[in-house]
């Protein structure tokens, strides 16, 4: 499954008109919201937002949503699947949804737990790309078989429960949906990216 991109197309498709869901304003976010902020955040293991993203703040216009989706996000992230793992797998999701937010964030989340500039081209270029073991293949090839057909094929599976125990072969599809859906939030609110955030151009 191939995609490239025209990426300055698809941006200014994506995210060239204003968002269609303003945020709220930092300092109009009432102590509630900054409440349930500050407990997902902490949650993921970080301290109180000083500066609220524009996407939770667009989110928690409808706090029920926003955090039920923050807390399936909060598993995720420290689930049963290794980092360097979940992240490729995020990569693949971003790339193949057009989703420059997304992308973009998640190129630096990747390098943080270890994932090479080369690494993060190669995930863009999907599981045909030379250079991945038998099971980082199998990964790559599990979003793309779960985005084009949904569901995962008998040679995709057999290979991932090689590796992987039963609670990660569990998570692993509600994991891609969970980012497929982030996508199209954000691509459809045109949730704008902040500051180095360079979208689908970040390597």
């Amino acid at each position: 499954m191939q995609v490239d991109w025209d990426i300055a197309e698809r941006q200014r498709h994506v995210i060239g008109e204003a968002p269609r869901i303003e945020p709220v304003a930092q300092d109009a976010l009432d102590p509630a919201s900054i409440d349930l902020i500050n407990e997902i955040r902490a949650a993921a293991g970080a301290g109180p937002a000083t500066i609220v993203p524009e996407y939770m703040r667009t989110m928690i216009r409808h706090p029920r949503v926003f955090r039920c989706q923050m807390e399936l996000g909060t598993v995720l992230f420290q689930g049963a699947i290794p980092a360097r793992e979940r992240e490729l797998a995020i990569l693949r999701v971003g790339w193949l949804c057009g989703a420059p937010y997304e992308w973009g964030q998640h190129v630096s989340i990747a390098k943080r737990v270890g994932i090479s500039a080369e690494e993060v081209e190669r995930a863009r270029q999907g599981s045909q790309a030379p250079g991945w073991s038998e099971h980082e293949r199998a990964i790559l090839a599990g979003v793309e078989e779960l985005l084009e057909s949904k569901v995962l094929s008998d040679a995709t599976w057999d290979t991932l429960a090689g590796s992987w125990d039963e609670q990660q072969l569990i998570e692993f599809p509600m994991m891609v949906g969970q980012y497929v859906a982030t996508a199209f939030v954000q691509n459809t609110l045109r949730i704008r990216m902040e500051d180095g955030n360079e979208g689908l151009s970040r390597r």
